[in-house]
């Protein structure tokens, strides 16, 4: 399964995670963030979690690691 990021997520994702824009919430503030996660497809919300998660493996979004084609062999089935 891939996701294609679009353009104006790889030009923002090759900037740092800045830390000072996370702040304590309220919880109508929380809402307000559940209510704008809603409101997206399916698809921007699977491709959110999908940079987040190769965001914490350590993963470049941008550049996805190639598989090393030199550990697998082909063989004909019997």
């Amino acid at each position: 399964m891939t996701f294609n990021i679009s353009n104006k997520n790889k030009a923002e994702m090759k900037e740092k995670l800045d830390k000072t824009y996370f702040k304590k919430q309220t919880f109508k503030e929380a809402d307000n963030s559940v209510a704008y996660w809603r409101s997206k497809t399916a698809a921007e919300r699977l491709e959110a979690a999908y940079i987040l998660s190769l965001r914490a493996y350590g993963y470049d979004p941008v550049n996805p690691l190639k598989l090393d084609k030199t550990y697998f062999r082909k063989r004909k089935r019997k």
